[in-house]
Protein backbone atom coordinates (compact mmCIF):
# COMPACT_ATOMS: atom_id res chain seq x y z
CA UNK A 1 0.00 0.00 0.00
CA UNK A 2 3.04 2.65 0.71
CA UNK A 3 5.16 1.90 -2.42
CA UNK A 4 1.97 2.70 -4.34
CA UNK A 5 0.93 5.78 -2.18
CA UNK A 6 4.20 7.79 -3.11
CA UNK A 7 4.15 7.55 -6.91
CA UNK A 8 0.51 8.98 -6.80
CA UNK A 9 1.45 11.80 -3.82
CA UNK A 10 4.50 13.26 -5.89
CA UNK A 11 2.22 13.06 -9.01
CA UNK A 12 -0.30 14.97 -7.20
CA UNK A 13 2.10 17.43 -5.70
CA UNK A 14 3.18 18.00 -9.54
CA UNK A 15 0.20 18.42 -10.99
CA UNK A 16 -1.05 20.80 -8.24
CA UNK A 17 2.22 22.91 -8.34
CA UNK A 18 1.67 23.10 -12.30
CA UNK A 19 -1.67 23.94 -12.01
CA UNK A 20 -0.93 26.69 -9.77
CA UNK A 21 2.28 27.76 -11.38
CA UNK A 22 -0.18 28.35 -14.76
CA UNK A 23 -3.40 29.90 -12.88
CA UNK A 24 -1.55 31.98 -11.12
CA UNK A 25 -1.19 35.03 -13.04
CA UNK A 26 -4.55 34.92 -14.08
CA UNK A 27 -5.45 35.22 -10.26
CA UNK A 28 -2.98 37.72 -9.49
CA UNK A 29 -3.98 40.13 -12.79
CA UNK A 30 -7.82 39.15 -13.30
CA UNK A 31 -9.11 41.23 -15.63
CA UNK A 32 -7.03 44.06 -15.18
CA UNK A 33 -4.53 44.72 -17.74
CA UNK A 34 -1.25 43.34 -17.67
CA UNK A 35 1.50 45.91 -16.31
CA UNK A 36 3.88 47.39 -19.01
CA UNK A 37 7.33 45.74 -17.17
CA UNK A 38 5.13 42.11 -17.91
CA UNK A 39 4.59 42.85 -21.06
CA UNK A 40 7.93 44.23 -21.99
CA UNK A 41 8.99 40.62 -20.56
CA UNK A 42 6.15 38.60 -22.45
CA UNK A 43 7.99 40.54 -25.84
CA UNK A 44 11.37 40.04 -24.97
CA UNK A 45 11.82 37.14 -22.90
CA UNK A 46 11.07 34.24 -25.95
CA UNK A 47 13.56 35.53 -28.15
CA UNK A 48 16.81 35.92 -25.31
CA UNK A 49 15.29 32.18 -24.16
CA UNK A 50 15.48 30.99 -27.77
CA UNK A 51 18.83 33.03 -28.44
CA UNK A 52 20.15 30.87 -24.88
CA UNK A 53 19.15 27.70 -26.11
CA UNK A 54 20.39 28.00 -29.92
CA UNK A 55 23.91 28.77 -28.07
CA UNK A 56 23.82 25.91 -25.79
CA UNK A 57 22.90 23.83 -28.45
CA UNK A 58 26.03 25.08 -30.31
CA UNK A 59 28.65 25.22 -27.93
CA UNK A 60 30.43 21.98 -28.40
CA UNK A 61 30.24 21.84 -32.11
CA UNK A 62 33.51 21.26 -33.47
CA UNK A 63 34.33 23.27 -36.62
CA UNK A 64 37.95 22.10 -36.61
CA UNK A 65 37.28 18.29 -37.29
CA UNK A 66 34.94 15.96 -39.66
CA UNK A 67 32.05 16.64 -40.25
CA UNK A 68 33.06 20.26 -39.64
CA UNK A 69 29.95 21.62 -37.71
CA UNK A 70 27.87 20.76 -41.18
CA UNK A 71 24.95 18.66 -39.66
CA UNK A 72 24.61 21.59 -37.00
CA UNK A 73 24.70 24.37 -40.04
CA UNK A 74 22.44 22.60 -42.53
CA UNK A 75 20.02 22.48 -39.75
CA UNK A 76 19.79 25.86 -38.50
CA UNK A 77 19.56 27.34 -41.81
CA UNK A 78 16.66 24.95 -42.37
CA UNK A 79 15.16 26.16 -39.36
CA UNK A 80 15.58 29.71 -39.80
CA UNK A 81 14.79 29.40 -43.83
CA UNK A 82 10.93 27.33 -42.60
CA UNK A 83 10.38 29.65 -39.85
CA UNK A 84 10.91 32.88 -42.28
CA UNK A 85 8.72 31.40 -44.97
CA UNK A 86 6.29 29.37 -42.96
CA UNK A 87 6.20 31.06 -39.22
CA UNK A 88 5.21 27.28 -37.73
CA UNK A 89 7.35 26.73 -35.12
CA UNK A 90 6.45 23.22 -34.52
CA UNK A 91 7.07 22.51 -38.19
CA UNK A 92 10.35 24.14 -38.03
CA UNK A 93 11.73 22.62 -34.69
CA UNK A 94 10.41 19.52 -35.95
CA UNK A 95 12.08 19.48 -39.43
CA UNK A 96 15.28 20.82 -38.18
CA UNK A 97 15.62 18.20 -35.77
CA UNK A 98 14.84 15.24 -38.12
CA UNK A 99 17.89 17.19 -40.98
CA UNK A 100 19.98 16.78 -38.08
CA UNK A 101 19.22 13.12 -36.81
CA UNK A 102 19.75 11.98 -40.56
CA UNK A 103 22.78 14.05 -41.40
CA UNK A 104 24.86 12.78 -37.91
CA UNK A 105 24.22 9.62 -39.05
CA UNK A 106 25.12 10.23 -42.59
CA UNK A 107 28.63 12.12 -41.93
Amino acid sequence: MTEMFYPVAVIGVISFVTWMLRAFPFLLFGSRPLPKTIQYLGKVLPPAIMTVLVIYCLRDTSFGQSPYGVPEAAACVLVVMLQIVRKNMYLSIISGTICYMILIRVF
